[in-house]
């Protein structure tokens, strides 16, 4: 039954002097222990890994994309198996994203992201080189069609909140105007006021949906922090953002910072905003899974993240090993008969070689990207779980001082 009471958020260890913390985040599907890196599965799949695995190699949840399972198979459809976790046979905790990333990324013709270096150019025509526009946002909404078939389709906060109901996913998001950092200071305002706008349509339409549905589990509603690289922006965002409300009272059950950033100014406004948002409400900073990036979001106060990037760039050979990361794909591994990395747990690492998965790579076998995301993965998921048991510890420093001297290296051919 629909129970708030079944998401919550517990806080264990404090970072001294930083807004850095481990905790607990409660879910129907199980507690998810923080800071905690979550894997996308973005069409209710993690690509080339069963979920079985996913959960072998320690996730703790996985995030997949409304936008992408209301084109195919339909949200509907989702729901009439039972919701997400049924539908793909995951035992634990989900995320759903609102779907705006997509709409406004495939929108304006980027595949994956949107530029985050705006090099001194201002436009708010931002559109990928060669390509058409695909989505068009208004005061109410988006319309956009699909990258799929072309077919025109419509999302408003409301169809937002019904395709992430319908999904079923234990924490979702509100629908936000994506931005980048090419847009003016005068847009980036406006866009602002429509985000905010659309978070409070956001709640009204999740608590009457809650209500409405109330044979299934709790879901949680995250907010999602926009303003790119403006202080005033942002903290105007997480404090406007922290006093909606619904008709019921209802408020957001945590937050989610979004938007357009520069990598180096991450922990710097991950840190505006966690000046301003409530201590009790977990933080997910969506997009991120570079070494170096974890441990700066995690000083600052971020509880967990995700990101494609860990599969991404397994499916094109590229491997992540505490040294930094290299191409296995390359000439010199093709008799090089040891493991991707000896001191890994995982499935691939106890069981083949890197010769081995260089031929699978030449060969186009299938079976390469499968091998190389289980590291990739486990390699992601074991470093925050680390990052977290030294905050426990009480070691956080001495291991951040380790580890990235070790990462930063940088490596090419192991």
């Amino acid at each position: 039954m629909a129970d708030p009471a079944d998401f919550s958020f517990s806080i264990g260890t404090r970072l001294e002097g930083r807004h850095g913390r481990s905790g607990v985040l409660r879910t129907p599907h199980g507690d998810i222990s923080t800071p905690a890196f979550i894997p996308v599965g973005t069409k209710a799949t993690v690509k080339a890994v069963l979920p079985e695995t996913m959960r072998e190699i320690g996730a703790q949840a996985l995030l997949a994309n409304a936008y992408h399972l209301y084109l195919q198979p339909g949200s509907d459809i989702v729901d009439e198996a039972g919701g997400l976790s049924r539908f793909m046979n995951w035992p634990g905790p989900t995320f759903t994203d609102s779907g705006g990333f997509q709409v406004m990324s495939l929108g304006v013709g980027f595949k994956k992201v949107l530029a985050m270096e705006a090099v001194g150019v201002q436009s708010d025509e931002v559109i990928a080189k060669g390509k058409e526009r695909l989505a068009v946002v208004d005061d109410d909404g988006v319309t956009f069609r699909s990258h799929l078939d072309g077919s025109k389709h419509r999302f408003t906060p409301e169809v937002s909140m019904g395709i992430q109901h319908r999904l079923g996913a234990d924490i979702m998001f509100a629908f936000d105007e994506l931005t980048t950092l090419f847009n003016t200071r005068g847009y980036q305002e406006k866009s602002l006021q429509r985000t905010h706008e659309w978070a409070q349509r956001c709640i009204d339409e999740h608590e009457r949906l809650t209500a409405e549905r109330s044979h299934r589990p709790y879901q949680a509603l995250f907010a999602v922090i926009q303003g790119a690289q403006y202080e005033d922006l942002r903290r105007k965002a997480c404090r406007d953002l922290e006093a909606l409300r619904g008709s019921a009272g209802t408020g957001f059950d945590g937050y989610g910072i979004g938007g357009a950033l520069e990598k180096h100014n991450l922990g710097t406004i991950v840190g505006w905003c966690c000046d301003e948002l409530p201590e009790d409400k977990p933080r997910h900073l969506l997009g991120i899974s570079e070494p170096e990036d974890f441990f700066v979001a995690i000083e600052n106060g971020a509880d967990t993240f995700d990101c494609v990037n860990p599969s991404r760039v397994a499916r094109n050979a590229a491997i992540y090993v505490a040294e930094g990361r290299f191409n296995i794909n390359t000439s010199r591994f093709r008799r090089d008969f040891t493991p991707i990395d000896e001191n890994c747990d995982c499935y691939t690492c106890t069981h083949y070689t890197r010769a081995y998965i260089h031929h699978l790579f030449k060969a186009k076998e299938m079976l390469a990207a499968t091998l190389c995301t289980i590291h990739n993965e486990r390699f992601t998921i074991r470093l925050v779980d680390n990052i977290r048991a030294s905050m426990d510890g009480g070691n956080y420093d001495e291991f951040k001082a380790e580890t990235l001297g070790r990462w930063q290296g940088r490596i090419t051919t192991p």
